[in-house]
């Protein structure tokens, strides 16, 4: 068996000792968290957040902008932004899928270049925010430290965080690194709108502009939407909506919203307009899709 295989195997059994609950859950290292899910999750809506996802397991496609990102035992994802777009999974009881997510941000992301003393330069191009990669033996390497370390509360308290750090650190020097290195540029195109997007979700209720959200780029509304489009496959309104409408969602599955009160929530001012947006989005309406989102699970 090649250095490759050993890999693989090993890593779907130290995920299948550490995710031993169904769903996703958090682990003692900060930012980490494993998920075991045991059957096949039909294409839907999702939003992904900034994340270095590793399937060791199973099978993850993403669909965004025409494109389908699989990642699976021998191709990781890395998010650089939050990105509404759609997910299928597959799996069975008998594979079950089994995933490790390392959250990944700008500031470890820019105090690591310095470290490298490898200032990020500018960009050749505004580079997506989702890219999948060929895993390599270095990055399985890491992996499987920080797996090892799950298993011991010691251990993941005191080696947790640098194999983590270690793990973002073969990211960058991937095939892929150049997005998270853009993450860290300030004035890059691409981090002004990262910033912009983490303006947007802390605030999607607000009565957002595209004018207003260039002037929080600093860009012109053309520069700024074009960027914009680069980066998410989306439109800077289309991006809003899709985010309004999934975080209705949750307010309504986890925390017992009714259909009006969440639509006021995330910032809709007439209930109809949101009810017809939500079916067209999500196949079903607000109090349907409700219920089938608390009688499922999906994993981003």
């Amino acid at each position: 068996m090649d250095g490759q295989a050993d890999i693989r195997k090993r890593l779907a059994s130290l995920l299948d000792e550490v995710a031993v609950h169904e769903g996703v859950h958090r682990t003692p290292v900060e930012g980490v968290e494993v998920a075991r899910v045991s059957g096949p999750v039909p294409r839907a809506p999702v939003v992904y957040q900034p994340k270095i996802l590793i399937v060791a397991q199973g099978r993850k496609r993403a669909y965004l902008g025409g494109e389908v990102y699989q990642y699976d035992p021998f191709n990781y994802l890395v998010l650089t932004v939050p990105l509404p777009a759609e997910c299928e999974t597959e799996a069975s009881a008998e594979e079950p899928l089994l995933l490790v997510s390392i959250h990944v941000g700008p500031a470890m992301v820019g105090e690591m270049l310095l470290e490298m003393d490898e200032p990020s330069p500018p960009a050749a191009s505004t580079p997506r925010g989702i890219s999948c990669t060929p895993m390599s033996e270095e990055l399985g390497g890491a992996v499987i430290r920080l797996l090892e370390c799950l298993r011991d509360p010691l251990d993941s308290r005191m080696l947790g965080r640098q194999t983590v750090r270690e793990i973002v650190y073969r990211v960058l020097l991937g095939e892929q690194g150049g997005a998270l290195r853009a993450l860290a540029n300030r004035d890059d195109h691409f981090a002004r709108i990262a910033r912009v997007l983490r303006q947007i979700h802390a605030d999607y209720a607000r009565p957002w502009s595209v004018e207003e959200m260039a002037r929080k780029g600093g860009m012109s509304v053309a520069a700024f939407h074009n960027s914009f489009k680069l980066v998410t496959a989306s439109s800077p309104l289309q991006y809003l909506k899709r985010i309004r409408l999934d975080r209705a969602k949750r307010l309504m599955a986890h925390d017992g919203y009714n259909a009006g009160t969440a639509a006021r929530a995330v910032g809709y001012e007439s209930a109809s307009q949101f009810s017809r947006e939500f079916k067209r989005l999500f196949g079903a309406t607000p109090v349907e899709e409700a219920e089938q989102t608390r009688a499922r699970l999906v994993v981003g």
